[in-house]
């Protein structure tokens, strides 16, 4: 059955070094990813890709190669281009989380993406650039910020997998609260004052002070019915044990 993670490809756009491939295999597989797609890779099949892949090589054999990005995404209605800043392409520019947080609300409208990577050296071309809907950009030290490619394609699959995970615990949430009605509660902070009377809590003190303080106290916690029942009950027992400790 296809899920909205089935729709997601990762691309690989010229790649120069066959381990680097091995290695994005791998790391698209950890994250539940399955999709890697080959554009114009200059060695492949190669043993190091295999090698680097360390057990991934399923993902390996199920990668079609295009010759160019535009057949790689024709059927893609968002794709988007990790790449270094670039101002000479007028592109908006996501952080990884921001990407992956479009990249799943498209998918779960059925639309197939494409992450796409450009090449070791040199990245993705102006051109192929412009095929993107929007660029994302690693924010890593400007001082160093040269990334390997397997490790930004591991980023982007680790902010895809997390935004999966985001969304599943969502819909495995409990339904929302129904808050008790203003009626319960004031059935509640009148037994309490009832009970705090009769095990002579206050000690002759005027009630009103620490009643005050108990309704906001209780009215902060957004009691629900389950538990405005649960409390009264635990009043209704201590009224019934000072009863019997005055009848004793």
């Amino acid at each position: 059955m296809e899920t909205p993670v089935s729709r997601f490809r990762i691309v690989l756009v010229g790649t120069q070094h066959p381990g680097n491939i091995g290695s994005a295999a791998r790391a698209i597989k950890t994250m539940g990813l399955r999709r890697l797609v080959l554009v114009a890779p200059e060695r492949f099949p190669h043993a190091d890709a295999v090698a680097m892949a360390a057990g991934a090589d399923d993902v390996l054999v199920e990668a079609p190669i295009f010759e160019t990005l535009a057949e790689a995404v024709a059927d893609c209605r968002l794709v988007l281009g990790c790449t270094a800043r670039d101002r000479r392409v007028a592109l908006e520019q996501l952080l990884p989380r921001e990407a992956a947080a479009r990249s799943w609300d498209a998918a779960a409208g059925d639309a197939e993406v494409a992450l796409v990577f450009g090449r070791e050296r040199t990245g993705l071309s102006n051109e192929e650039l412009q095929l993107c809907h929007a660029a994302v950009h690693i924010p890593a030290d400007p001082g160093y910020s040269s990334l390997n490619l397997a490790a930004a394609v591991q980023v982007l699959s680790y902010e895809l997998r997390l935004a999966q995970l985001e969304r599943t615990a969502a819909d495995a949430s409990p339904e929302a609260r129904v808050l008790a009605p203003h009626a319960e509660l004031e059935g509640l902070f009148a037994q309490l004052a009832q009970a705090l009377d009769e095990i002579d809590f206050h000690k002759g003190r005027a009630p009103e002070s620490a009643m005050r303080k108990l309704r906001r106290l209780y009215l902060r916690a957004n009691l629900d019915a389950k538990e405005v029942r649960l409390l009264r009950g635990i009043l209704a027992d201590t009224q019934r044990m000072a009863m019997l400790a005055r009848k004793a």
